[in-house]
């Protein structure tokens, strides 16, 4: 929460790859601006970890050992990100000065509801693979990982949209029944 509403009013508080490409998507991101944002979003997790093992004394440079190469664990994270995507875009829609606080609560509960503990986003995976903690993956399973994101985040983004699409038809037609209620009256 405390990232998200100290950076939204600087850089839009974009610290997720798969998050910015629904952005994109969307239109709210120029196109342009993707590439640069993924460096930074990658290269400022990686330093997080770098900064973590410095700052609890551990060796700077490690790699992850943690085998998360399992369907359920891939899985999970298509799930993870489908489900920010949606959180991000619904609340967003409704009230969003609460987006900081939804996302927050969705990715604590996502790290309980799912067999990865919800990485949700292809920096921190990358990043995750720079230290040998309990938080860790194997750089290996990196890969399969953020294809696993995307594609959530891109499904996410797709339902979204059906969802929103709905609603706009609903209330276009609840408006059109009362303006007729009325002029008719």
């Amino acid at each position: 929460v405390v990232l998200i509403l100290a950076f939204q009013s600087i850089s839009g508080a974009q610290f997720n790859p798969a998050v910015t490409l629904f952005l994109c998507l969307r239109g709210d991101v120029p196109w342009r601006h993707l590439p640069v944002l993924v460096a930074v979003q990658v290269a400022g997790g990686i330093g997080g970890v770098l900064l973590a093992h410095a700052m609890f004394g551990e060796s700077i440079w490690q790699f992850g050992l943690r085998d998360r190469s399992t369907g359920g664990e891939i899985l999970s994270e298509a799930v993870a990100a489908f489900g920010l995507i949606l959180t991000i875009g619904l609340v967003g829609r409704a009230r969003p000065a609460a987006i900081p606080y939804a996302v927050a609560g969705y990715i604590s509960a996502a790290y309980w509801f799912t067999a990865s503990t919800s990485f949700a986003n292809p920096a921190a995976a990358i990043a995750r693979s720079f230290t040998a903690s309990f938080a860790s993956i194997a750089p290996g399973h990196v890969p399969a990982f953020v294809i696993a994101e995307i594609s959530g985040a891109l499904v996410g983004t797709l339902v979204l949209g059906w969802f929103l699409r709905e609603t706009d038809a609903a209330q276009a037609l609840a408006g059109a029944r009362r303006s007729s209620r009325s002029s008719s009256g």
